[in-house]
């Protein structure tokens, strides 16, 4: 029987690793130090960042029924809106006050063109719309980066104001930092100066509630007196005149139909109060302010939170 010679058979990679294994692990060093780095550089995100080619066309028209608003507002802008190319799907609800379209166009399509397209459809539309609307149609990109990354509620045995103190504070904190758009507040009183006119003292007085209007709004206003030259230089010149406090407002002058002088505190009472809650937060019970955080997109989700909760923990520390 004759002999059988064997041939090794080898992987010319695997050989060469085990002849330069100085040069495997600089590498295998060199392939961890830029897992790593890629690894702190990466933005880290609460979802995938998706640009979805959907548009939003809301329209408020106040006083109006649901049916008036179809046949008066959501038809003529959807008969523009129809005729656009791309389109992929239309959906319309009409609401008392109220008309919101979503348009949803190809993916292939930018969100962008998208969004003028429908701004375009719009201005064509607009001959076609009642007259007395009191706002543009509002037109805006559905956009996941909106998303709130964090809901920061301020709460506990103090009333609202003080709570939106509190809030202001935090939220001023919070905007400083690179990685933060903006940040929302959700539950707090908005301050507003109410002047509750006495409909008997005005007829009294010949006043109607067009001069009660006016002379509180021109009143109300900054204006530019020119320049003057001092010194070689030209400077500016203007006069401030908003209002710093309620008892300003009570002092203004009226002339009434009948031409004679009053001041608004004899028609009307000025309150420094706030307008009518809108939107509401509560934890068992009691009055909570929340702030509802939105990242910037692209910058790291990790280093805000970090951040953030750094500025929390100091307020509380040194906050009274």
């Amino acid at each position: 029987m004759k002999d059988k010679k064997y041939k090794i058979k080898e992987f010319f990679a695997t050989s060469w690793a085990i002849d330069n294994r100085t040069s495997i692990y600089i590498l295998t060093i060199i392939i961890t130090l830029l897992g790593v780095m890629s690894y702190i550089s990466i933005p880290k995100e609460q979802i995938p960042e998706i640009v979805i080619p959907t548009i939003i066309v809301n329209t408020p028209y106040p006083g109006t029924s649901p049916e008036d608003m179809e046949n008066l507002v959501t038809r003529p802008i959807e008969k523009e809106v129809k005729a656009l190319a791309d389109v992929k799907k239309i959906t319309s609800q009409s609401m008392q006050d109220f008309s919101s379209i979503v348009i949803e166009f190809n993916p292939t399509i930018e969100v962008s063109e998208a969004k003028q397209r429908v701004r375009d459809a719009v201005d064509k539309a607009k001959p076609n719309l009642p007259n007395d609307i009191p706002k543009e149609p509002n037109i805006m990109q559905v956009d996941l980066s909106e998303i709130p990354i964090m809901y920061i509620n301020i709460s506990g045995d103090y009333d609202l104001q003080r709570l939106k103190k509190f809030a202001d504070d935090t939220k001023d904190r919070i905007e400083t930092l690179k990685e933060i758009t903006r940040v929302d507040i959700v539950g707090a009183l908005d301050r507003e100066i109410q002047v509750d006119a006495d409909m008997y003292k005005m007829q009294a007085a010949s006043v109607s509630f067009s001069d009660l209007e006016r002379a509180i709004a021109n009143e109300n206003v900054t204006i530019s007196a020119g320049t003057i030259t001092s010194y070689g230089s030209k400077r500016t010149i203007r006069v401030a005149g908003q209002f710093k406090s309620p008892e300003e407002i009570r002092n203004i002058m009226i002339k009434s139909s009948s031409g004679a002088i009053v001041y608004v505190k004899d028609v009307a009472d000025v309150k420094d109060s706030f307008k009518e809650q809108e939107s509401f937060s509560r934890i068992n019970g009691n009055n909570v302010i929340t702030l509802n955080v939105i990242k910037k997109s692209g910058e790291n989700l990790l280093n805000a939170s970090d951040e953030i909760k750094s500025f929390l923990k100091d307020m509380k520390e040194n906050s009274s």
